[in-house]
């Protein structure tokens, strides 16, 4: 995990948001983890907004939204 935070630093519109965006996001399944890592080994100038696009693009991206996981009593 400690390689991609320092790939998501240096990209060049980064901030401490986004960092802890994407990692909170991959470190739930290694497929995220490689979607993203590949992502990022294919567009190595690639915005923050990009990348944050890439993944809410994903099929699991919400998978992990806080209604998903709310009981209706």
């Amino acid at each position: 995990m400690e390689d991609l935070t320092i790939r998501l630093d240096a990209v060049s519109d980064s901030y401490y948001g986004f960092i802890v965006a994407v990692l909170t996001y991959v470190k739930k399944k290694q497929s995220r983890y490689n979607k993203v890592n590949d992502y990022l080994n294919s567009h190595p100038q690639a915005l923050s907004s990009e990348i944050l696009e890439f993944i809410s693009s994903q099929d699991d991206f919400f998978e992990d939204a806080a209604y998903n996981q709310v009981s209706v009593v």
